[in-house]
């Protein structure tokens, strides 16, 4: 990409003219390493609540501690640009882990069998594309619009690297800290405010979720006249964080979206309906016998996908003149030596690329592997529509990013809104029935994780903007991670699955039906624990209806009597073995919202009345000046997740609001003052909670998924003995520590006068 003469807004703290060590080979084996754990961890997540946390503040906290304990045994101490690259090579396998997650398992719903070649391909393929796409667009993404899109985790693990910064580093960086000098001193105090922020953050979610202190999602339900109106609020730190980096116009947009589904739509849809006798498709029960949350599943999650459809291709086409701009001055680039300008100087270590024309080969080869590769039965209609959306979204997502964080970016919203134009095409073309299933939900999965970790590499290369890493390295480091990440993660959805599974012996579910065994071709011997007590080889044959017994996967003796259902792990009903051992299922509520779509459009039931109904709601923003994206996603997210942003919005308000008022403040104009807010010690605590909450992800998975008996004890204890989880005011209870959290992000935000 040609350099750019003019410098940049923002000085980054390692100048270009240093010289540290960056790519190490311990620093990038160490990043694919977490990107694994985190990946595995991130994977069981999304398949139990449907969500996942940001890995990339975990993996740089981890990194810095583990390169610390190194330094102390004799080692080599580690520089800023080896920490970076560690956690940019690290925060791949999450973004990999939800995209699989939030569809693969989809195929099994849908009565596929999940095999490994195909979820590792879409894996690799979906993961490598994202990164690529985002390579032509950092700087317009990054560099041009970093005072707009602040990328919240990015700037927060910036942070986090800084206050961690080793002498050598600080020493690049032109930071002169003598014993007892004021810069020491605060240069240690912004350092105790990050990590004691982590500390808090990661006790604090711990205690919540882990050890059931208190409920995690405070919820209030209305009855008349709001009959069916709820509000609540998940009480985590990171949340509060993010609102608060975000800061309160884009957070509170983002809560009016939610206030407009719940308070709202859902209420609306409960009065008019409640007096119906018969269900209103597409939910099968009465709307009277519904919950608020089953009013939100049903219909207003449609209206949401609509809404954040529409909302994302008017925020693509508005930033089309900002994009061409990008990618004319990467084509612009094509064949000359990379990182050299028209004039042959050579460019910024800091603002090198890959070369363009390598992103360009790239893109192609996964287009035509896409095309040919036989587990993913795709076309070439399909690979053209992946290459389109893919494009789009990646640009959306990064833009989504910048704006309200990687936690709260739709990407699910993303893959729907692509099942629904790619199923329509399908639909156009005639192409109905299960055998294009597979094909759409491909095209759905691929482009869910270019998106997901488009909107990671965007995080990371803020990261590296603000801290001064080399982007080529960044995005060398980040390839590899959604390699390896890519060849683990498909194995472990297979087994998390296959240690869910239940053979249910089908003299209870179907005793009566017998088959022809011999025009079966398909065989199969059970997996897991009931392995052990058969061992004998079945056909298999798949039961599309429900008369004489549930639709499902069948395991077929050779005489044609039916042997076991197969009842996944994934989204399965059995909790129970036949020898009473209980088996813990995963839910995989955005995969069951993606089969839900892929039928009812491929078999003509999908709601369309509903999706119109957020995309108006997305132009009549738009027709009223107001930037529709934030609020559809806050449409399309339950309320308790953008409440809380907008509590961290509300808090940076009052701070900013208070801070302005001081001495030290008149001279600055609103940019100034939106910069000092940036570099405040509220930001910096905000960053901590941020860290801490999403570290403590992977412990309570851990306390979920492997310490079972534990993670039950606790949840016996909490509903019989704890006020603040099952008591009758527990939701009240609840908010007292997570007032005490946002209290105390207030009171450190505020500055002392200054003459």
């Amino acid at each position: 990409m040609p350099y750019d003469p003019a410098p940049p807004a923002v000085k980054p703290y390692i100048p270009a003219s240093a010289n540290l060590p960056e790519m190490t080979v311990r620093a990038l084996v160490m990043g694919v390493v977490l990107g694994m754990v985190f990946g595995a961890s991130s994977l069981y997540l999304v398949l139990k609540v449907g969500l996942t946390v940001s890995a990339s503040i975990p993996v740089a906290v981890i990194a810095i501690t583990l390169f610390g304990m190194f330094r102390k045994m004799g080692g080599r101490e580690s520089s800023i640009l080896e920490n970076s690259i560690t956690q940019t090579a690290g925060s791949a396998g999450e973004s990999l882990a939800f995209g699989l997650g939030a569809t693969m398992p989809a195929i099994m719903i849908l009565g596929f069998d999940l095999e490994i070649s195909r979820v590792m391909l879409v894996g690799i393929l979906g993961g490598l594309l994202g990164i690529l796409m985002m390579i032509p667009m950092r700087r317009t993404m990054i560099v041009d619009a970093h005072r707009e899109l602040k990328y919240p985790e990015g700037t927060a693990c910036a942070e986090v690297l800084k206050a961690a910064a080793t002498d050598t580093s600080r020493a690049a960086a032109g930071e002169q800290r003598e014993a007892g000098s004021e810069a020491e001193k605060d240069a240690k105090r912004r350092a105790a405010i990050i990590f004691g922020g982590f500390g808090l953050g990661l006790l604090y979610k711990v205690a919540n979720v882990s050890f059931r202190g208190w409920k995690d999602v405070a919820n209030f339900e209305f009855g008349a006249p709001l009959k069916a109106g709820s509000a609540g609020a998940e009480v985590s730190p990171e949340l509060v964080g993010v609102g608060y980096i975000i800061g309160p116009r884009i957070a509170f947009t983002m809560a009016a979206g939610g206030v407009l589904s719940y308070l709202l739509l859902i209420p609306m849809i409960k009065f008019f309906g409640e007096l119906l006798t018969v269900p209103l498709a597409p939910a099968t029960t009465l709307i009277k016998d519904m919950s608020p949350d089953d009013i939100r599943d049903a219909y207003v999650l449609y209206i949401g996908a609509g809404a954040v459809a529409a909302g994302g291709l008017i925020s693509l086409v508005r930033s089309l003149p900002a994009i061409w701009g990008g990618l004319k001055g990467g084509l612009a680039g094509m064949g000359k030596a990379q990182g050299r300008s028209a004039a042959g100087k050579a460019a910024p270590r800091t603002d090198q690329d890959i070369p363009i024309k390598w992103v360009a080969i790239g893109c192609l080869a996964i287009i035509a592997i896409i095309t040919f590769a036989t587990p993913l039965h795709m076309n070439v209609l399909g690979a053209l529509l992946i290459l389109v959306f893919g494009f789009l979204f990646a640009t959306v997502s990064s833009r989504l990013t910048g704006e309200i964080g990687s936690s709260s970016n739709p990407i699910s919203g993303m893959a729907v809104a692509t099942l629904l134009f790619t199923c329509l095409i399908f639909l156009v073309m005639g192409w109905t029935g299960g055998r294009y299933y597979v094909t759409a939900l491909s095209v759905g999965a691929i482009v869910c994780i270019a998106a997901s970790n488009a909107g990671t590499t965007s995080q990371d290369l803020k990261t590296g903007f603000l801290v001064g890493s080399t982007p080529r390295l960044q995005q060398y480091a980040i390839l590899c991670g959604a390699f390896a990440s890519a060849l683990v993660l498909g194995p472990i959805l297979l087994k998390l699955n296959e240690a869910g599974t239940v053979y249910v012996p089908a003299a209870q579910v179907a005793p009566a039906i017998t088959v022809d065994a011999s025009t079966l071709t398909e065989t199969e011997r059970l997996q897991g624990p009931q392995a052990e007590s058969d061992g004998k080889t079945y056909k298999v044959w798949r039961k599309t209806d429900t008369v004489g017994g549930p639709a499902g996967k069948y395991l077929v003796a050779e005489d044609g009597k039916l042997a076991y259902l197969v009842d996944p792990g994934i989204n399965g009903h059995y909790h129970q073995r036949p020898d009473g051992s209980e088996v813990k299922k995963y839910d995989a509520p955005k995969a069951v919202l993606m089969s839900y779509i892929i039928k009812g459009i491929l078999d003509q039931q999908l709601p369309w009345t509903l999706v119109l109904f957020g995309v108006m709601i997305a132009v009549v923003l738009e027709m009223a000046g107001i930037q529709a994206l934030a609020f559809s996603v806050g449409v399309y997210l339950p309320l308790v997740s953008t409440l809380p942003i907008a509590v961290g919005g509300a808090v940076r308000w009052f701070a900013d609001r208070r801070n302005n008022k001081l001495p030290q403040y008149d001279k600055l104009n609103e940019e100034e003052r939106q910069a000092a807010g940036d570099r405040s010690s509220g930001t910096l605590l905000a960053s901590g909670y941020i860290a801490g909450g999403a570290l403590a992800g992977i412990v309570i998975a851990i306390t979920a998924g492997v310490m079972t008996n534990f993670d039950n004890m606790m949840a016996k204890w909490a509903e019989s003995s704890n006020p603040f989880v099952s008591g009758p005011h527990a939701d009240l209870l609840s908010l007292v520590p997570y007032a005490a959290i946002v209290l105390l992000l207030y009171w450190v935000a505020r500055e002392k006068p200054q003459k």
